[in-house]
């Protein structure tokens, strides 16, 4: 053998290594700003493979959101509400962004998946500008992946909490992040037409569930559900429904769909201000030994029930019962 044998192999890696991350630039359609590349990406091994994106809401503001993923390298890209894509870690090597996660079986999402932050709540609007491009975004790492929409999933999806004082056993369904990109209506103006049917995890019993409030109304909730679950619309047609027999006793008519305007998702208050313009009071303030539940009783998860903390609005049926915290101020309907 040679004496340059390995190193010619390992020269060829390299070139290789080159080729990989040349080809993915000149294919790149959506622009990135390189200003918050973590100093983390020489460290990051390269993925082996890519069979799911995973979506995020950093749930803070974008200047803390962009320092710290940079700085942690938590994440392959962050999209901020004007729209811009910041490129954190470098889309072919391992970007630590899942956490404790699993999916299919497979744990450490990470070593399989892109990872894209999105600069928001994961209860809140987000402008059109950023849905564009995140939209443009996740179409991009498709073609490049041949990963169909199905694959597009959220970080709530994917991740799971180790057996704690709630659950004895591995549960999923307590993470919020990204939950608003599990929504119909949401997936579809992403340009995504499917997406995960049920758990797969959860399914198999590697998994309980941890929120049978949150999993199945919300991650893979039928329309119906979802209705439920946020108290406004989510389809574009209402379904088919019979009349009531007129007085003659003829036939029932059939009630044809009827299209409405679908949000993307519902439009909670956004301040104090709003509340009280849309007729909220407060009626108390969380502490230790007086919950939600003291204060309205059966009523503390409805979204017709609102939290407020630190500027923050939440609405009641997406509250997470395991992070209520002490100087939540309720807020109800006259």
């Amino acid at each position: 053998m040679s004496r340059f044998g390995n190193t010619g192999r390992a020269f060829g890696a390299i070139v290789a290594l080159a080729l990989c991350v040349f080809v993915q630039s000149a294919v790149a359609a959506v622009p990135v700003v390189t200003r918050f590349r973590s100093p983390k990406n020489a460290d990051r091994p390269v993925r082996k493979g890519t069979s799911l994106i995973v979506l995020h809401t950093t749930e803070a503001p974008a200047k803390g959101s962009l320092r710290h993923l940079s700085e942690r390298g938590e994440c392959h890209y962050c999209v901020t509400e004007d729209g811009t894509v910041y490129q954190i870690v470098d889309r072919h090597r391992v970007a630590f962004h899942a956490g404790t996660s699993m999916w299919n079986g497979k744990t450490n999402v990470d070593n399989f998946s892109v990872g894209i932050e999105c600069v928001g709540y994961h209860d809140k609007a987000m402008p059109m500008a950023q849905i564009k491009s995140i939209r443009a975004l996740v179409k991009e790492l498709q073609g490049l992946y041949k990963l169909s929409d199905d694959k597009v999933v959220t970080h709530s999806m994917v991740a799971y909490s180790e057996p704690n004082k709630w659950h004895k056993k591995k549960c999923r369904g307590r993470k919020r992040c990204g939950m608003l990109f599990a929504m119909p209506s949401v997936r579809a103006a992403l340009g995504l037409k499917k997406r995960a049917a049920f758990d797969p995890d959860v399914k198999a019993k590697r998994l309980v569930v941890g929120d049978d409030t949150l999993l199945p109304q919300v991650l893979y909730g039928k329309r119906d559900t979802m209705r439920k679950a946020y108290g406004t619309a989510q389809v574009a047609a209402l379904p088919k429904k019979p009349l009531p027999p007129p007085k003659g006793g003829a036939a029932p008519a059939v009630r044809p769909s009827v299209p409405v305007p679908a949000p993307a998702f519902r439009k909670i208050p956004q301040s104090i201000p709003e509340l009280k313009a849309q007729g909220f009071v407060s009626v108390g303030s969380v502490a230790k030994k007086n919950l939600p539940i003291n204060i309205v009783g059966a009523k503390w998860n409805s979204p017709d029930t609102y939290y407020t903390i630190r500027g923050r609005v939440i609405a009641g049926n997406i509250l997470d019962p395991y992070h209520v915290e002490e100087g939540m101020n309720v807020w109800v309907k006259k």
